[in-house]
């Protein structure tokens, strides 16, 4: 199914393909409006998620005012990779851009947690799903914390449609 870019949405931008694995279990979540997500082609490393995020999405999120970005990457363990490519994104677009990756790298993650990179994914969507914070709680994900509680409030009311919000 393809998304309305007129209706808010989301296009996840990954890095290599285990990233891609990793959205594409993130979207087979069986609660998920599958119609207001997208994962594009893996970019070819963070550096290329930086660039085609600045050549092709930066025009297209300015154009259409409900697409939000997902820039899924490895960080390598790499402490000022989070601010190198948040220092990338014009801020007419911060609040709908989210950085999001593992700390090291998805192997590192799949061999810790004994589960497949989809699987992963497919976790990763329950807890956002279920106000949870199980396996984003995780020692190589947990870096993400902040990122995620401003993704969730921004893409919950529309990817999650039929899960109450979270009571304060």
């Amino acid at each position: 199914m393809r998304i309305n870019k007129y209706k808010p949405h989301i296009l996840v931008l990954p890095e290599d393909d285990a990233n891609r694995q990793i959205a594409n279990g993130f979207i087979l979540e069986s609660t998920l409006n599958q119609s207001a997500i997208q994962v594009l082609p893996p970019a070819g490393g963070w550096k290329k998620v930086v660039e085609d995020f600045k050549t092709y999405h930066v025009g297209e999120m300015q154009k259409y005012s409900h697409r939000m970005m997902v820039l899924l990457m490895d960080f390598d363990e790499r402490e000022n990779r989070f601010s190198y490519v948040d220092n990338q994104i014009p801020n007419d677009l911060k609040e709908r851009v989210f950085i999001l990756g593992v700390q090291s790298e998805p192997e590192k993650l799949k061999k810790a947690t004994e589960r497949t990179l989809e699987g992963i994914g497919a976790d990763l969507a329950k807890d956002c799903s279920e106000n949870k914070n199980e396996l984003w709680g995780h020692e190589l994900l947990k870096h993400n914390s902040q990122e995620i509680h401003r993704m969730i409030s921004s893409v919950k009311p529309y990817l999650f449609p039929n899960i109450p919000p979270q009571k304060k």
